[in-house]
């Protein structure tokens, strides 16, 4: 069901270019270093996409080529050590827009052409290609970043979380004898793709099999751990469609789950082994944070979840926006699964202005510090 969801939306979105796809032209005058990263991947796609011949072939091509631009921005990054994800989305975008603008050879039906651009989406995000071993040879760690977005207002905007999924996706630490995996991937910052179930999709079938999940995203002054997600949205702020969510904090609003409001209590609550997570070494500060809004609204910092009985949520420790969505339904999804004792929480880093490598390679740094102090026995 879920998967037929993401692909009417998609189909919607497959109909005529996307407003990311529009920035693409100013990003290549404005950004050229940047654009050129993957033109040559970008070019090979276009060259055979033109020459398919049938569904499966041009659903291949989308995959296998997302996953190269995957797997090529995560070994760029790690080699140049430039901390620099905007090659991975604005990439992504361009092999989109040939999907979604250019004729393949064949008589391609709007359905179809969204199963491609649905492939392409899922293996350029590092969604499936997690490649963990074996549970009693390694403790597995499932991390997951966001794309850039406001860019609205800054065309030239990184996120940290969406560098931190790079830098430490196929990462292999041991910690005290005990071997450890990372794997990593990156969500879209887009309303229409959590409504439909792209977060449960992707977290169902790993959840019982990890050790770990963090999600992060970037945040405010230093790193907050968000201790309960609230069930609304109520930030007034566009996606990178320039969509608003159609809630405020005077209206805050449910998203939705398979075509219906999302449900669940209006708050949950992580299960990161904060304290651990605190020790960790860096430049910045490492809140346990229990401030949320409630209606009408009322900001409070919470003492505990029992506290929070009866009250409707504005805002969870993470915001109205995405950030405090992905926390709430990766919390909701382990509670339904009956698997309140696996460490699930989110990580809100400190912003950055536009591209800064050396505070992104700070923050980068203090992730990994965080989990290795989670992972740590005792």
């Amino acid at each position: 069901m879920r998967m037929l969801v993401l692909l009417f939306a998609l189909l919607g979105l497959a109909q005529a270019q996307t407003v990311e796809e529009a920035r693409l032209m100013r990003a290549e005058l404005t950004m050229p270093e940047v654009r050129a990263a993957f033109q040559g991947l970008e070019r090979d796609f276009a060259h055979d996409w033109q020459r398919t011949t049938s569904t499966d072939e041009a659903t291949r091509l989308a995959r296998e080529t997302g996953r190269r631009l995957w797997l090529g921005a995560r070994a760029r990054l790690q080699q140049l050590a430039d901390y620099d994800d905007r090659p991975l989305y604005w990439s992504r975008l361009a092999l989109s827009r040939t999907v979604r603008d250019t004729a393949p050879g064949f008589a391609i039906s709007p359905a179809q052409r969204a199963a491609a651009l649905a492939a392409l989406e899922l293996a350029s995000r590092g969604q499936d290609e997690l490649q963990f071993a074996a549970r009693g040879a390694q403790k597995r760690v499932l991390i997951t970043g966001f794309d850039p977005f406001l860019l609205e207002r800054n065309l030239n905007q990184s996120n940290p979380s969406g560098v931190a999924a790079l830098w430490l996706d196929g990462r292999e630490l041991i910690l005290d004898g005990q071997h450890i995996r990372i794997e990593a991937a990156v969500f879209p910052v887009r309303y229409a793709d959590f409504d439909a179930g792209t977060v449960e999709r992707f977290l169902r079938p790993w959840l019982g099999q990890i050790d770990l999940l963090a999600t992060i995203s970037m945040g405010r002054q230093d790193f907050d751990l968000e201790r309960f997600p609230g069930r609304r949205r109520s930030a007034n702020v566009v996606d990178n469609q320039d969509l608003l969510p159609g809630a405020s904090r005077q209206d805050p609003q449910p998203p939705k789950l398979d075509g219906q409001p999302l449900n669940g209590p209006e708050f949950v609550e992580f299960s990161l082994p904060v304290a651990a997570m605190q020790r960790a070494q860096g430049p910045y500060r490492i809140a346990d944070n229990r401030w949320v809004r409630v209606l009408p609204d009322t900001r409070l910092e919470a003492p505990s979840l029992d506290a929070l009985a009866g009250q409707i949520a504005v805002e969870g420790g993470g915001g109205g926006y995405l950030s405090n969505e992905i926390s709430y339904r990766a919390v909701r999804l382990r509670d339904e699964l009956g698997l309140r004792q696996l460490p699930v929480g989110h990580i809100h880093t400190p912003a950055i202005a536009a591209f800064e490598p050396d505070k992104t390679r700070d923050i980068v740094a203090q992730i990994e510090a965080m989990l290795r102090a989670a992972l740590q026995p005792g």
